[in-house]
């Protein structure tokens, strides 16, 4: 991956976001980025986050009909997201992503990296919908 230039809104962003353990959507990194750069626009933070995991030095976490969420944390890693509410955490106590086989391919793809996602239920969605 290549290195983006890392300029002072840059660093700010990528240190926020290596903070937040919550794998925030650009939002969530728009309102703690603006307590150092407040006249900074929800786009620049985007395109700046965009940029990051482009370059390897985060992570953005896509799911078909949800908001992006970025990890600051670019070891591999698992992860799970609540079905409700879309929470994402990291999951802990199994082993990283294996990487494919080298060469390997399937359907007319060659494989580059694995990702996987479980899907459950949050503490608190479960609760709620215990309570009903």
């Amino acid at each position: 991956m290549s290195q983006t230039r890392m300029t002072r809104q840059r660093m700010i962003i990528l240190n926020e976001l290596r903070s937040c353990h919550t794998h925030p959507t650009a939002e969530d990194i728009h309102d703690r980025v603006r307590a150092h750069l407040p006249s900074i626009s929800l786009g620049t933070v985007y395109r700046n986050l965009e940029l990051l995991a482009r370059s390897g030095q985060a992570v953005m976490l896509e799911h078909a009909g949800s908001r992006l969420r970025f990890d600051g944390n670019t070891m591999p890693h698992r992860h799970v997201r609540c079905a409700v509410c879309g929470r994402v955490a990291d999951v802990e106590g199994l082993p990283a992503d294996m990487p494919p086989p080298e060469g390997a391919s399937a359907g007319g793809f060659s494989i580059l990296s694995m990702r996987v996602e479980y899907v459950g239920l949050c503490d608190e969605c479960g609760r709620s919908a215990h309570d009903l």
